[in-house]
């Protein structure tokens, strides 16, 4: 992928306002890779760019999906392989910016040779308790038990679909996964974990103040896949009023830093990319380093 260029991190590391920075002075635009802020609404929920920041310089796949719509890996991979294209066609570069750590790989390893989603098979598993859903994994492939994160519903079914519709371990499929394609680059960006864990709280405080209740309230119909953002099912628990408002909070800026801490553990083996600290340079070094690919 010439002249495309990756700015990955875990949640609240600073990586929207250094893209922005970095992609205003090496002419590029930037195409999103949050499974989350992909969809159309709940932006303070999901911690989109702002209007402005989207305004000041081109987002892709940023707000444009439906949020009742299902939505995949694959789907992803096709989508932003055309954006990118139509980028580069017009002369510009692009920043891959986000923290799914799937539509990461899709792009710089290519997908497994997965079936597609099954509706028939996909209802049933979605309607089965997250423990009958693990158990069901265990049995079918152990590896895979072991590697991906069990309280993530998503992650599970679609691994016990793929064991079911193909007979073999999901496992099986990802290690298709191992290498990277050539001329992959970009950096992690790793933040101190003190530091990123206080920023995670106050972002969470500061959506409640923002009216992020109000805004999950008037959503609409959401899908399942939607459905998995961080702090959905707390917020409609608290509006519900089985949680406390304090109750609600904490328990999102829990699972928030959990899912950082995930991230984290994921980035730091993409052996393609160069982890850095954010610094009072770095996006003229990414601008730089986009500028040297051409």
């Amino acid at each position: 992928m010439p002249s495309t260029f990756f700015l990955l991190g875990p949640t609240a590391s600073g990586k929207t306002a250094l893209a922005i920075e970095a992609a205003a002075l090496c002419d590029a635009e930037i195409v999103g890779a949050d499974a989350f802020q992909i969809y159309r609404g709940l932006d303070i929920l999901t911690a989109k760019p702002s209007v402005e920041e989207r305004l000041r310089t081109p987002h892709h796949l940023v707000g444009e999906i439906a949020l009742s719509q299902p939505f995949d890996v694959a789907q992803y991979a096709a989508a932003a392989g055309d954006r990118i294209r139509e980028i580069h066609a017009r002369g510009k570069h692009v920043l891959v910016v986000g923290g799914t750590g799937l539509y990461v790989r899709a792009l710089t390893h290519g997908l497994a040779d997965l079936p597609p989603a099954d509706a028939a098979l996909r209802n049933q598993l979605e309607s089965m308790q997250p423990e009958e859903l693990q158990a069901r994994l265990l049995q079918y492939d152990p590896v895979a038990a072991a590697a991906i994160d069990l309280k993530n519903p998503r992650r599970v079914i679609r691994a016990v679909e793929v064991c079911i519709l193909t007979g073999k371990p999901f496992s099986s499929f990802r290690q298709q996964w191992n290498t990277p394609k050539p001329d992959v680059q970009g950096i992690v960006l790793m933040a101190e974990r003190t530091g990123l864990y206080e920023r995670i709280n106050r972002r969470t405080e500061n959506m409640f103040m923002e009216g992020v209740v109000e805004e999950v309230r008037d959503a609409g119909p959401i899908g399942s896949t939607a459905a998995q953002a961080i702090g959905l099912r707390e917020i409609r628990a608290c509006c519900e009023g089985l949680i406390s408002k304090a109750q609600c909070i904490e328990s999102i800026q829990l699972a928030t830093r959990r899912y950082a801490k995930r991230q984290i553990t994921w980035f730091r083996k993409e052996t393609a990319f160069d982890a850095t600290a954010s610094s009072r340079d770095l996006a003229e070094q990414i601008a730089r380093r986009v500028g040297e690919q051409l």
